[in-house]
């Protein structure tokens, strides 16, 4: 599912990078019609609230045509998800410090995380309304994979609070998101520190795998209470003649990663040779 967590304007939601001048970047990713759900692929994502700088660079002024106010509100967002990430990757370490475990991490923290994941809805609207110019439908899907996670899984679901895995995704996360929205927020300024740069086109790498098999085990950990309790399921009889079945859809919730996860991983790595080593990539479209 899992901002661990890429996009397109009209693809995979973990393949999208932002590309800082002078390389402008594609908006397209893996391949149309691949938008999983695979939180943890947001480390290439949608532009977090600000407009790409590979678009800036062949757009000029387009920070002039969208105004101050839109420049000002682009940069108080993404300093607050950097503000906010940051505050939760000081609290997971200081719980760690004090207790020595990460048995009630999740419930300590819970709160901050729901928060600002939730707060990322924002970024749809920032696409509904045109100040980023990245798909509706990419950053719908993969905000939506982030809440699926947090929401419908590691909240509903007390008994895999504590499962390792859950502490997994959530270091993926963080980092990720520290880096991911500081990017943002030093482009916007027009002042990006080479290590930020550095950091955004490298963490992934390690980050990416972590995230991705965070969320596959936690959802794994989840499916013998899904079947054994039915939750979130409908069954047959009811009065719309539909039926849903909540552990089946989580196993091919799982399933999609295998086919999704390499070429999106792939794909960024690409990237990171273009941004980073100035290669040309050529993409084939499927």
């Amino acid at each position: 599912m899992g901002r661990l967590a890429a996009a397109a304007a009209d693809g995979a939601p973990a393949a999208r990078s932002a590309g800082p001048p002078p390389t402008p970047l594609p908006r397209s990713a893996a391949s149309p019609g691949c938008a999983a759900t695979m939180a943890s692929s947001e480390e290439d994502g949608p532009g977090g609230g600000a407009p790409e700088a590979g678009e800036e660079r062949g757009a000029p002024g387009r920070r002039r045509r969208l105004g101050w106010a839109a420049t000002a509100w682009l940069a108080f967002y993404n300093i607050a998800m950097t503000a906010g990430w940051l505050v939760l990757a000081i609290a997971m370490v200081r719980f760690y410090m004090e207790k020595g475990t990460h048995k009630g991490l999740y419930r300590s923290i819970q709160k901050t995380l729901k928060f600002f994941q939730t707060f990322a809805l924002l970024e749809i609207v920032h696409c509904l309304i045109g100040i980023v110019p990245t798909s509706v439908l990419v950053t719908g899907v993969q905000v939506s994979s982030r809440i699926f996670m947090v929401w419908l899984i590691t909240h509903s679901i007390k008994p895999i609070q504590n499962e390792e895995s859950v502490v997994l995704f959530l270091v993926a996360w963080t980092v990720t998101e520290i880096t991911r929205y500081s990017f943002y927020t030093f482009s916007l300024l027009d002042h990006l520190p080479h290590f930020i740069k550095w950091a955004r086109y490298n963490f992934f790498i390690i980050l990416y795998p972590v995230g991705v098999a965070g969320e596959l085990l936690t959802i794994y950990a989840a499916l013998p209470y899904v079947k054994k309790t039915g939750m979130f399921s409908i069954r047959l009889p009811n009065k719309y003649n539909v039926s849903f079945d909540y552990y089946y859809f989580l196993l091919i919730t799982m399933a999609s990663y295998i086919p999704l996860f390499p070429q999106l991983y792939f794909h960024m790595l690409r990237q990171r040779r273009k941004v980073l080593h100035g290669e040309v990539i050529v993409e084939k479209d499927d």
